[in-house]
C-alpha cells in the first residue's frame, strides 16, 4: 500500500518490487480494492492500481475507534448524545 501511495503501479510493476507473481499480486489486490482500500483503472492493455486515501483514513479511523480503550469511550459518548437528540 506504501507503493501504491505515491503511484499508481501496474501488477507486474509490484510483482517486481515483492519478487512474487503478477497473478498473486492481482489477488492480493482484489482483495483490497473489494475492501475499498485501493482503485484501479484500465489504461491501454494495463490496469493500473492507486491507494483510496480517504478510505483508508476512514478504516484506520474505524480500527482505532475499536481497539483503542479511548476510542470506545468516545464511541459510548457519541452514542449517547445521539440517543439524547432523537428524545
Amino acid at each position: 500500500m506504501a507503493y501504491l501511495s505515491e503511484a499508481e503501479l501496474s501488477t507486474s510493476d509490484l510483482a517486481t518490487r515483492f519478487e512474487m507473481s503478477a497473478p498473486a499480486i492481482s489477488r492480493h489486490l482484489s482483495i483490497l480494492e473489494n475492501a475499498g482500500l485501493v482503485t484501479s483503472e484500465r489504461k491501454g492493455q494495463f490496469v493500473l492500481y492507486k491507494l483510496n486515501a480517504d478510505s483508508l483514513a476512514s478504516t484506520l479511523s474505524s480500527y482505532a475507534l475499536e481497539v483503542c480503550p479511548v476510542g470506545s469511550k468516545l464511541k459510548r459518548e457519541s452514542r449517547a448524545l445521539g440517543k439524547k437528540k432523537t428524545t
